[in-house]
C-alpha cells in the first residue's frame, strides 16, 4: 500500500461514526441505550473494596463456593474457609470481605475468613465492654494453659483461670465447649485472654454468702481436704473454703499436716471463727476430741516417774510429751547435778525417749515441770564422807575467772581454787598462766559449804609452806644470785633460788660501773628485808658493791607493769621442785636442832 493510500484509510477511520454501528437486531437509539444502562445499574448493589457484606451461596464445588453479593459478577471463596461449617448449603447467607472488585481477570475477589475475623474482633471487644458470657471450644493445650476458639479467634485460657481449684491434667478439657468471660485484650497484638474461673467464682460467691450467713461458732460441718500446706489445711465446705491451722489439727505436736490428713479426704470440722467481710473461716479438727489433759490419769502426782519423748529442744530445756497433747518441761538445771552452765542440747536431742520425775503439776493451767537428775543420787548428800577437809583429789579444770579456777571433781561436784592458793612462791596474775581448760590438776579440800554446794580447794597446800624455811635461807645482808625477769619505772622483779621472787627498787639496780641493770641480767643481790607473813623479799644489787645501807620498807608496794619480753622466764631461772622443798625442810630441822643445842650449852 502506497503512502497516499495509507493516509486516506486513516482519515476514513477518524471520520467513522462508531455509535451508529449496532449488532444484529440492535435498533436502540443513544438515548434509549443510556436509559437501559441506568436501569441495569440500578439493579446492582453499590459496594466498595474492604467492605463486609452479606452474600448468598449460589454454587458449591469441591474447591470453591460461589457467592452472589448483588454485584455485576459473583465472587468465589475457597471451600477451606468454611471448614468450620460442614452443613453449608446453596441459599445460605454468609458474610464476606471484599478484597478486590476486579482482579486482573475481571473477577470479584471475596474472603469469608477475613470477614469472620473482623466481625469476631468487633464482637470480642463488644462482649468485653459489656462483660458478657461467651461460648468457645477448646482447641488444644499450650504452655501454661489452653487455646480456645472464640468467634473464630484463638483466645488464651491460662491454667490458673480454668477452675477455682488447681488443675493437674489439662488434656481432659481439649474438645470441650466451655463458657468464658473476656478478661484482657491486647489491641496492638490482637491477643485475647479469657477465663472460666471468674464464672465459677461469681457462682461460689453467692454460695459463700449463703453458707456464711448460716455459720455459727462451734458448728460441726463436713468438708473435703482441698489443699495441704506447711502451715495448715484448706477444706472445701461446699462452695466456701476454711482453714485448719496446723496447731488445730492435733492436740499433740506434729511436723507437717500430712501426718494427720490426706488430699481429697472427707473430714468433720468445727467452726472456730469466721469473718463476714473477708470471707475467712477458721476451722478446727482437734476440738472434736477431748483435751488430753482432761483425760490424764487423776492419780498422777508430784514425785511420780514418767516416760516420754523429747518433742522440742531449746537452750533452756526440753519439752517431753508423756501422752498425746500432754507435755512437761525439763529445765536444763534439772538435767544434771552439775553447776556448770550448759544447754539442753548437751544432754538430749529431739526424739529421745527419757524417764523423768514430776517436780510440779498444774492441771488448771495445763503445765508440768520434770526433772532428770532426781533419778540419780545427789552427790552432795555425803560430800563430807567422800571429800573430807584436807583430802587430796584429782580434778578437771572447767573455767577461769580473774580470782581463781573452777574445777570439777565429778559430775555435780565443783570447787574453786582461789588464785592465792595456786602457788606458795609464784605471783600469778591470771589462772590461765598456770594451767589450761580440761587439764587435770591435783587439789586439797580446804572447806565445805554443803548448804550452798560450794567447795574451797587449794593446790599449793599439797606442799608445805616453804616460807618457814626461806626465813633461814634468805637472811638480811646475805647475797644470793638472781635473774631480773621484769622491769618497770619503780624497779625490777628478781627470780631467786627455789622459785622465789624478790623486788629491787630502781636505785638498787645500779651497777658498779654506773650503768643500770637490764632485763634477764644475772647478778648478785643482797637481801634487804624478808617478810614471812607478807611473803615478800626486798633485794638490792647496789648493796653488794657499795655497802651503803638505806632504809626501805616492804609495805611500799611497787607498781608492776610488764616490759617487753617480761614473759620470757629463761632456763637461767631456778624453779622450785619437791626435792627443793624437802631439802629446805631438812635444813629447817637442822637449824632448829642447832638452836636447841646452843640453848643447852
Amino acid at each position: 500500500m502506497s503512502e497516499e493510500q495509507q493516509n486516506t484509510a486513516a482519515s476514513v477511520v477518524q471520520e467513522f461514526d462508531w455509535n451508529s454501528v449496532s449488532k444484529k437486531g440492535d435498533n436502540y437509539s443513544t438515548q434509549e441505550r443510556e436509559s437501559l444502562t441506568e436501569m441495569y445499574d440500578g439493579t446492582l448493589n453499590s459496594v466498595a473494596e474492604s467492605e463486609i457484606v452479606d452474600g448468598k451461596v449460589v454454587m458449591l464445588t469441591p474447591k470453591d463456593v460461589v457467592i452472589n453479593i448483588g454485584y455485576k459478577s459473583e465472587g468465589i471463596v475457597a471451600r477451606t474457609e468454611f471448614r468450620y461449617n460442614s452443613e453449608l448449603a446453596i441459599g445460605d447467607t454468609v458474610e464476606v470481605y471484599i478484597d478486590h472488585l476486579e482482579d486482573k481477570n475481571g473477577q470479584l475477589v471475596l474472603s469469608h475468613r477475613k470477614a469472620r475475623a473482623i466481625r469476631a474482633w468487633d464482637r470480642v471487644n463488644e462482649v468485653h465492654q459489656k462483660d458478657e458470657v461467651i461460648t468457645g471450644v477448646i482447641k488444644c493445650r499450650t504452655k501454661g494453659g489452653l487455646i480456645a476458639d472464640v468467634f473464630g479467634i484463638e483466645a488464651f485460657l491460662p491454667g490458673s483461670q480454668i477452675d477455682v481449684k488447681p488443675i493437674r491434667d489439662y488434656d481432659i478439657y481439649v474438645g470441650k465447649t466451655m463458657e468464658f468471660k473476656v478478661v484482657k485484650i491486647n489491641q496492638e497484638f490482637k491477643n485475647v485472654v479469657v477465663s472460666h474461673k471468674v464464672l465459677l467464682e461469681e457462682e461460689l460467691e453467692e454460695q459463700k454468702k449463703h453458707i456464711i450467713s448460716k455459720l455459727e461458732k462451734g458448728q460441726v460441718l463436713e468438708g473435703i481436704v482441698k489443699n495441704i500446706t506447711s502451715y495448715g489445711v484448706f477444706v472445701d465446705l461446699g462452695g466456701v473454703d476454711g482453714l485448719i491451722h496446723i496447731t488445730d489439727l492435733s492436740w499433740g505436736r506434729i511436723s507437717h499436716p500430712e501426718e494427720v490428713v490426706e488430699l481429697d479426704q472427707k473430714i468433720n470440722v468445727v467452726v472456730l471463727d469466721y469473718d463476714d467481710e473477708k470471707r475467712r473461716i477458721a476451722l478446727g479438727l482437734k476440738q472434736l476430741s477431748a483435751h488430753p489433759w482432761e483425760a490424764l490419769d487423776a492419780n498422777i502426782k508430784e514425785g511420780d516417774v514418767v516416760k516420754g519423748r523429747v518433742v522440742v529442744l531449746a537452750d533452756y530445756g526440753a519439752f517431753v510429751e508423756i501422752a498425746a497433747g500432754v507435755e512437761g518441761l525439763i529445765h536444763v538445771s534439772e538435767m544434771s547435778w552439775s553447776q556448770h552452765l550448759r544447754s539442753a542440747q548437751d544432754f538430749l536431742k529431739v526424739g529421745d525417749e527419757v524417764e523423768a520425775t514430776i517436780l510440779s503439776i498444774d492441771r488448771e493451767d495445763r503445765k508440768m515441770s520434770l526433772g532428770m537428775k532426781q533419778l540419780t543420787k545427789d552427790p552432795w548428800e555425803d560430800i563430807e564422807v567422800r571429800y573430807p577437809v584436807s583430802s587430796k583429789h584429782e580434778a578437771t579444770v572447767k573455767n577461769f575467772t580473774n580470782y581463781g579456777i573452777f574445777v570439777e571433781l565429778e559430775e555435780g561436784i565443783d570447787g574453786l581454787i582461789h588464785i592465792s592458793d595456786l602457788s606458795w612462791t609464784k605471783k600469778i596474775k591470771h589462772p590461765s598462766d598456770f594451767t589450761k581448760i580440761e587439764d587435770k590438776i591435783q587439789v586439797v579440800v580446804l572447806d565445805i559449804d554443803k548448804e550452798n554446794r560450794k567447795l574451797s580447794l587449794g593446790h599449793k597446800q599439797l606442799e608445805e609452806d616453804p616460807w618457814e624455811v626461806f626465813a633461814s635461807v634468805f637472811k638480811p645482808e646475805e647475797n644470793h644470785k638472781g635473774t631480773i625477769i621484769e622491769l618497770n619505772d619503780k624497779g625490777g622483779v628478781v627470780a631467786l633460788a627455789y622459785g622465789i621472787e624478790g623486788f629491787a627498787p630502781m636505785k638498787h639496780l645500779k651497777k658498779e660501773d654506773g650503768s643500770k641493770a637490764n632485763l634477764e641480767d644475772q647478778l648478785e643481790f643482797a637481801i634487804l628485808e624478808f617478810s614471812k607473813d607478807d611473803k615478800k623479799i626486798l633485794v638490792s644489787h647496789s648493796r653488794t658493791w657499795d655497802g651503803n645501807r638505806e632504809e626501805i620498807k616492804l609495805d611500799e608496794k611497787p607498781t608492776k607493769a610488764k616490759s617487753k619480753g617480761s614473759t620470757a622466764k629463761t632456763s637461767k631461772v631456778e624453779v622450785t621442785t619437791l626435792g627443793d622443798i624437802s631439802a629446805l625442810s631438812d635444813l629447817k630441822k637442822e637449824l632448829e636442832e642447832n638452836e636447841k643445842d646452843e640453848d643447852k650449852k
